[in-house]
């Protein structure tokens, strides 16, 4: 008996193991993505946003969009379908029954400007080299002490 194989995607897919979602969508963490929302073939909303969190195994937590902060909870969700356009970016598609939502990459976006308008986001370059050069911005996160600064004796 042979063991079974592990599944091997290229540039499209239909995936449905959550963990296998998770590796995915990774790249989408910490950044502004365009996100439309489906019923069917007709728009019910779309907007921009920034995604905070990504869980799997948590049916307690809500996915939600909103134009500050995206979380998504791969439990609410059948199925991920990602695509590859001919200009070698991803598009990815997150379905549940007759709804999905379809998440790109939005380049030249900061978490400061994701309340603007959308303005024809584009989906997260293949690889490092096309990120390279189509990236316009430099993200940080500063680290917030839980302790109180000391005061100065001097003062």
């Amino acid at each position: 008996m042979t063991e079974a194989r592990a599944k091997l995607y290229i540039n499209t897919g239909v995936v449905t193991d959550k963990s296998d979602i998770y590796n995915i969508l990774r790249p989408l963490l910490k950044q502004t993505v365009s996100y439309t929302y489906l019923r069917g073939n007709q728009v019910t909303s779309h907007g921009i946003g920034w995604v905070e969190r990504i869980v799997v195994d948590h049916p307690e937590i809500a996915s939600y969009f909103t134009p500050l902060a995206i979380c998504l909870n791969l439990d609410s969700f059948d199925y991920l379908q990602f695509d590859t356009t001919s200009e070698q970016l991803l598009v990815y598609t997150l379905i549940i029954g007759e709804e999905r939502v379809v998440i790109e990459f939005t380049a030249g976006h900061t978490r400061g400007d994701i309340d603007s308008e959308v303005d024809g986001g584009r989906p997260l370059p293949r690889n490092a080299e096309e990120l390279a050069r189509d990236l316009r911005f430099i993200q940080m996160e500063l680290l917030m002490s839980s302790e109180a600064p000391e005061e100065d004796e001097d003062a």
